[in-house]
């Protein structure tokens, strides 16, 4: 199975932008791909540099939104992966991922579980957390456990994922530097981040497929400096290996050909699952493991 993830800049509009990645989508089709990534919050500018009510406005076309993204997917035939702004009641609002089969219908979707709330990364300003929880979503092509940015720095979602059947981790994604950052700390935050995801393919046994966006976004607010977004998009195997990876600068369109058979190729030699120690993981449910025994006399 081929996948291609879209990597891009924010074109200034959403009409712009739109475009842009619908001519890479039919350009990703016609090169046989059936999974295609779109980037976290693909459709605008990061608007979560600020915290700015006017921004919710964003969220009124959701619906439409699907409706678009539903006929892009039936037109070129694939299973199509988008990260939208969800519009749930008035006041609440999640960042979501829509799925989409191949005649355009919803597969599923996934509300982000973990917002950050950093400088130039104000989520929680705009997202409640999701409550959908960590289902895998069944589509044509597999089994895709889809997760959203923040939630890659966390095992615990990829674990449980994982356990429950999904066959792919998939992650759009909205992360890069300050220019302000020196060199080495520039190094050291996109190595980290590529690095925690390969550790989820390693420790689970599955593929793995980041999709980030790439170009320089200023703060509409003047007061932050600006996001340059690292790109970096990736795809690696079930045991980490990268298959392909795009550079920091250019928008592009990243192709892997995965094959489900080799997960349980890895699993069988690197039976990771088979030795959890399930009963002794009760720890993992508090904050903070300080917690004394209570010992009974």
């Amino acid at each position: 199975m081929k996948a291609a993830l879209i990597q891009q800049k924010y074109h200034h509009t959403k009409k712009k932008t739109l475009q842009v990645t619908q001519k890479q989508i039919t350009k990703a089709t016609q090169n046989s791909a059936e999974l295609i990534i779109l980037q976290e919050l693909h459709q605008s500018e990061y608007f979560c540099q600020s915290e700015d009510s006017q921004f919710f406005d964003y969220s009124s076309t959701f619906e439409e939104d699907i409706a678009y993204w539903s006929g892009v997917a039936r037109d070129n035939h694939i299973v199509l992966v988008t990260s939208l702004f969800e519009k749930r009641a008035p006041g609440l609002y999640h960042n979501t991922a829509v799925v989409f089969e191949k005649d355009g219908s919803v597969a599923g979707k996934y509300r982000k579980m973990h917002i950050p709330d950093d400088p130039g990364f104000y989520e929680k300003f705009y997202f409640t957390p999701g409550d959908l929880g960590f289902e895998p979503i069944q589509t044509s092509v597999g089994k895709l456990g889809v997760l959203i940015c923040w939630d890659q720095w966390y095992p615990e979602a990829a674990r449980i994922m994982a356990l429950k059947g999904a066959e792919l981790l998939i992650y759009p994604t909205a992360i890069g530097w300050f220019d302000s950052d020196s060199k080495a700390e520039k190094t050291r935050q996109r190595e980290s981040w590529i690095t925690i995801q390969r550790s989820h393919a390693i420790a689970n046994g599955i593929p793995v497929l980041s999709c980030n966006r790439v170009g320089f976004e200023p703060d509409s607010s003047g007061v932050m400096e600006g996001i340059r977004f690292w790109g970096s998009s990736f795809v690696c195997g079930a045991q980490g290996e990268l298959l392909a990876q795009a550079d920091d600068k250019s928008e592009t369109i990243l192709y892997a050909d995965i094959h489900h058979a080799r997960t349980q190729e890895v699993r069988n030699i690197w039976p990771f699952l088979r030795d959890r120690r399930i009963e002794s993981y009760h720890c993992l449910q508090e904050r903070y493991c300080d917690k004394k025994l209570l010992i009974s006399t």
